[in-house]
């Protein structure tokens, strides 16, 4: 059985999101698993604003979708405190995060034969974009390319 983890703020559940997990439960396969970490709050202001909705608020959000197999709390920005717990078979990963970032990660998953995938960021399918979208008066995100 495969694991795949992957990890989100999950303040507002938006497109990006879904098909992260929707290609994350693919690679996990038929018998694999999708554990997914939601941020605490804590975690989240390491880098960004406090998000909107409650953690568990958002962490309820991440196993109510299709995809979710299971959920867990991360407790830090980063996801190698979990990783080295959960040992998955893959980590997930944002082209959004520093190239130290990913390499440091590829390092801690190589100990346990495991790997990263990095999966592209769009910017049209982000929730700091959504937000500032809703703060200007926009009314609706940017456009994505289809």
């Amino acid at each position: 059985m495969r694991l795949v983890y992957s990890y989100y703020v999950l303040d507002l559940v938006h497109k990006g999101h879904l098909k992260m997990m929707e290609n994350a439960k693919a690679i996990a396969g038929k018998d694999g698993k999708l554990i997914v970490g939601i941020l605490t709050d804590e975690a989240v202001m390491e880098k960004k604003p406090r998000p909107i909705l409650s953690f568990d608020e958002r962490f309820d959000l991440a196993n109510a979708l299709k995809y979710v197999d299971l959920v867990v709390a991360q407790d830090t920005y980063s996801p190698l405190p979990n990783v080295k717990k959960i040992k998955p078979d893959i980590l997930m990963e944002s082209s959004s995060h520093t190239d130290e970032a990913i390499e440091e990660a590829r390092k801690v998953m190589e100990e346990f034969g495991g790997k990263v995938i990095v999966i592209p960021y769009y910017p049209s399918q982000s929730s700091t974009n959504i937000k500032n979208n809703i703060i200007n008066g926009n009314g609706e995100s940017e456009k994505e390319e289809r």
